[in-house]
């Protein structure tokens, strides 16, 4: 088998560095890939795959959206499920009837955060972009009138004297019946098919791993953590790394054909062009 040597981006966030720790390390079959790796933002990475920068990378939904002529989603790796989405935060006193005209910190424009925020008020509409760590302190100072929450924010918002306006998952799931897709491998379009599914085994692989050998990532998790708390670590974990990520199967196509649709519709994607996959 062919050595092929592969560049891979993925973000520091726990559900990311579990996934691939052992793919990092070597501890699975490599299947004659080697990876160059880095890790940064998801937004990040969303502005690097305008210029293909890396032909593996992490990417929001929102973002491949994007992309479409120039990556596919891979099967394996996706954050995609049920009660996990973004979550719209803003200090107790603020007026929900306001949302429509408040100053809202998103994390980047490109986000599935976003995205969501835009289906949820009916299009587009200025949004102040920023880390996804620096949000709740803006909010919560009064530099924004509300915020878009991602990763841990869900568990921690409440200490920065918080209120979740409204979860932009649940309201996704009763809208469509489908669990919320955020973000996905993708790979770009020139690596062929053979290539693409012996990267996705590895991860695929690399998953399977982690799951059976849950203290062998722990050191690699806590390395890149933005929140060290070991519960929220462990909650961030659960939440984001399921079923759909070891295999989006036909449930998870289903639910990124559907935000792919209804974002198109509202402008804010470009038209759908399948196959996304």
């Amino acid at each position: 088998m062919k050595n092929i040597e592969l560049s891979l981006a993925y973000s520091p966030c726990p559900n990311d560095t579990f996934i691939f720790h052992a793919l990092a390390e070597r501890r699975v079959d490599m299947r004659g890939l080697s990876f160059t790796i880095d890790l940064a933002d998801v937004e990040a990475l969303n502005q690097a795959a305008t210029g293909g920068v890396y032909a593996v990378s992490k990417l929001s939904f929102a973002a491949i959206g994007h992309l479409q002529g120039r990556y596919r989603i891979l099967e394996s790796g996706a954050a995609l499920g049920r009660g996990c989405g973004p979550l719209i935060v803003a200090r107790p006193d603020f007026d929900p009837q306001r949302l429509t005209d408040a100053r809202i910190a998103v994390p980047g424009l490109w986000t599935t955060a976003n995205l969501l925020l835009g289906l949820y008020l009916g299009g587009t509409r200025p949004v102040e972009a920023m880390a996804f760590d620096q949000i709740m302190s803006a909010v919560a100072g009064g530099d924004v009138e509300a915020g878009v929450i991602i990763h841990e924010g869900r568990f921690t918002y409440p200490d920065h004297d918080l209120v979740c306006l409204q979860d932009l998952g649940q309201w996704w799931e009763d809208r469509t019946g489908h669990p919320i897709p955020l973000g996905a491998i993708a790979v770009r379009r020139d690596i062929n098919q053979e290539t693409a599914g012996r990267i996705n085994a590895v991860i695929r692989e690399s998953i399977e791993y982690a799951h059976t050998n849950e203290k062998a990532s722990q050191a690699y998790i806590r390395q890149h953590a933005q929140e060290m708390a070991p519960e929220v670590i462990r909650q961030h974990i659960d939440l984001y790394v399921n079923r759909f990520s070891l295999h989006l199967g036909m449930e998870g196509r289903q639910a990124v054909k559907t935000l792919f649709t209804m974002a198109s519709l509202n402008r804010l994607i470009p038209a759908a062009a399948p196959p996304f996959f």
